[in-house]
């Protein structure tokens, strides 16, 4: 592991500084800034960070319960509900009880919402170009590939068990 040493520090937007841990420093700014810069891209269509998620969620599958949708989207079922009162109020999403299951409620998108989707789709084709420029071709393979063996130690896919 690279010591310390080598994590940025003295930046205005630096996080506080962590000892012995440049990479999850790093990767924390990295996540934060590119947050932001999604929220920039999506003011247009009204949605907010993490709500495209769902969104693309539902262009790509239809109709679906809300619990599939917690549970594909790994978010917290409160966060989701907050999330769906929010769209729904925007008219970007209605509910309704599934005629089949009373305990459960099904999810759609309504014609504001299926409109919003060439914009979102946009959106994030510009923010993957402003994520990966300046890299070369074999830069952006290496990043992806790196990336994604990040993903697998937090998520515990490499055969690890993340903490708990």
């Amino acid at each position: 592991m690279p010591p310390a040493s080598e994590s940025v520090q003295g930046r205005d937007d630096a996080v506080p500084a962590v000892a012995d841990a440049p990479m999850s420093e790093v990767l924390f700014r990295a996540a934060r800034a590119h947050r932001i810069t999604a929220g920039h891209l999506l003011r247009e269509t009204g949605l907010h960070p993490g709500q495209e998620l769902l969104m693309m969620r539902l262009w790509e599958r239809g109709e679906q319960r809300q619990a599939d949708l917690i549970r594909t989207l790994g978010l917290d079922p409160s966060t989701v509900t907050k999330m769906l009162q929010r769209l729904e109020q925007s008219g970007f999403v209605s509910r309704s009880p599934s005629p089949t299951d009373r305990r459960s409620v099904l999810v759609n998108t309504t014609r504001a919402g299926r409109a919003l989707r060439d914009r979102v789709l946009q959106a994030w084709r510009d923010l993957e170009a402003v994520t990966a420029a300046g890299f070369t071709d074999e830069e952006y393979r290496q990043a992806m590939r790196f990336l994604a063996r990040i993903e697998d130690n937090l998520t515990g896919t490499n055969g690890t068990a993340p903490p708990a």
